[in-house]
């Protein structure tokens, strides 16, 4: 048996569509037996083995999930990389993971293929993998693989700002995926509107996993749309997305409580979700969004409740599955009902640990399997977990993850530059923007366009400053520190926030 394929391809009618194409045109979940059987027999003939790692920077595509289907299939383990990545960036990732093959564009693969052994695959669905594919035995033996055995590996941020490698099992993503088809009673019935990216957790083992879990279906987009993602909701029954997701619809005219009226879930995670933006949606359309609460390292640890109140500003109880405890930052003891602290987590959703980093695993593990999460929060009377803040400066915008460290070392290496501080401001469409200090000991001569453009082939698009402010010094506390959280104060309203 091979623990995560199965439950994903084992529970959908033969006959009963799994993805529809923008052309209309249907993979059934019969179909998925030959497509994974081809494309799993075509990364063995490219060298994977099980256990290998398969690195994967593509556009979203119906093939890119059928690759990563193939991949689990194979019992080797899913590497999905964000296509903003860099070729810098992807060198890192590649040197870590050491993957026995780079699925890649076409347009990069020339200069990819010195990393290592390199696939192609377009946006399209085409390339040299998919050429493979079609050429290949539809027959493949599922690779055997159990709850302990690796699945995929998740690329975080990390607090120096080297990114941690999460390893995620079997029985981790199995066990989440079971969990929120229960929770969010998900049945064959559904139609998600699937617009989120799949280089990331929650469009791939949110979304997709619990669809397949439920046996049930999607109408499958590159990207987000704002109309056409309104113009899909009368034959749809969910919608999974960021926050921003929600406030690029209230955007939309015709967002109603009709042209809503057929939809029974609209989930919101990645980043957290405005009260304005829940309380506002809910006038305009009757529906009140569920924001839940996961991360790279566990998946969903927290959801507001199906069936009861779903309170804006909060992520709900914990899951069923999932203890979760609140512990004083300093000492580690619990705190009370009420009261701040870290948040940790354990249950079945929890990773195995970092990638070739023992001691970092170790460090943020406590005895008893607690994982440390580094977000800050409290537990309300009525069991809901709010969360506060973050332990570690994480910037998250449009629900992708940005650590300052990073940024801020390629600001510093500018000419000009004394210091740097990268900080997130609030902003209504990012949920936070990335924003720069930068002191420049009272010198003229930087502009923000030139900090923008000397960053644009350093980072991720996603990475850079939405804005680049100017001071002459940074401001610091007795001990020396830069006081981010005065920055955060001081310019609070830059994107209109408060």
């Amino acid at each position: 048996m091979n623990l995560l394929f199965d439950t994903l391809t084992g529970v959908g009618a033969a006959d009963a569509p799994f993805l529809e194409r923008p052309d209309g045109s249907v993979i059934t979940y019969g179909d998925l037996d030959a497509l994974t059987g081809r494309w799993a027999n075509a990364l063995v003939q490219r060298g994977v083995k099980p256990g290998d790692r398969v690195a994967v920077q593509v556009e979203k595509s119906p093939e890119n999930l059928i690759l990563y289907l193939a991949t689990v299939r194979a019992g080797a383990v899913f590497l999905p990389l964000n296509t903003a990545y860099t070729l810098s960036e992807l060198f890192y990732f590649v040197s870590d993971a050491e993957p026995a093959l780079i699925v890649c564009d076409p347009t990069v693969a020339p200069r990819v293929v010195e990393f290592g052994m390199t696939a192609t695959l377009d946006a399209t669905g085409q390339g040299s993998l998919a050429d493979l594919a079609a050429a290949s035995n539809p027959s493949f033996d599922t690779v055997a693989r159990g709850p302990e055995d690796l699945a995929a590996i998740c690329y975080t941020s990390g607090t120096t700002g080297r990114s941690k490698g999460a390893m995620l099992t079997h029985g981790n993503l199995t066990a989440n995926a079971r969990t929120l088809v229960k929770l969010w009673q998900f049945t064959a019935a559904d139609v998600l509107i699937h617009a989120l990216p799949i280089y990331h957790v929650h469009g791939l083992f949110v979304a997709t996993n619990v669809i397949m879990a439920a046996g049930a279906s999607m109408v499958f987009r590159a990207r987000f749309d704002a109309a056409e993602v309104l113009s899909l909701m009368p034959r749809a029954s969910s919608l999974m997305g960021v926050p921003t997701f929600y406030t690029r619809l209230l955007d939309q005219p015709g967002l109603t409580a009709q042209a809503t009226a057929g939809m029974r879930l609209f989930i919101s995670g990645s980043a957290p979700l405005l009260a304005e933006t829940h309380r506002e949606f809910e006038a305009r359309t009757g529906q009140v969004i569920l924001e839940r609460y996961g991360m790279t390292e566990t998946g969903m640890n927290t959801s507001n409740p199906y069936d009861g109140a779903r309170v804006a500003g909060t992520v709900g109880p914990p899951l069923p599955d999932v203890s979760l405890r609140i512990s004083d930052p300093e000492t580690g003891a619990a705190v009370a009902i009420g009261e701040i602290g870290m948040i940790e987590v354990r249950g079945p959703n929890v990773f195995a640990g970092y990638w070739r980093m023992p001691e970092k695993t170790a460090a943020e593990f406590k005895p008893g399997g607690w994982f440390i999460t580094g977000d800050l929060g409290k537990i309300d009377e009525a069991g809901y977990v709010h969360i506060v803040g973050r332990g570690k400066d994480l910037i998250i915008t449009g629900g992708l993850n940005v650590y300052p460290k990073e940024v801020e070392a390629e600001i510093d290496a500018l000419p000009g530059v004394v210091e740097s501080a990268v900080i997130g401001l609030a902003h209504a469409d990012f949920g936070e923007a990335v924003t720069a200090v930068i002191a420049t000991g009272g010198k003229a001569g930087l502009t923000e366009e030139a900090v923008l453009a000397a960053l644009a082939e350093r980072l991720a698009r996603f990475k850079q400053p939405k804005r680049v402010l100017f001071v002459d010094d940074l401001p610091r506390n007795a001990m020396g520190k830069v006081q981010k959280a005065l920055l955060r104060e001081t310019h609070a309203g830059l994107y209109g926030g408060s």
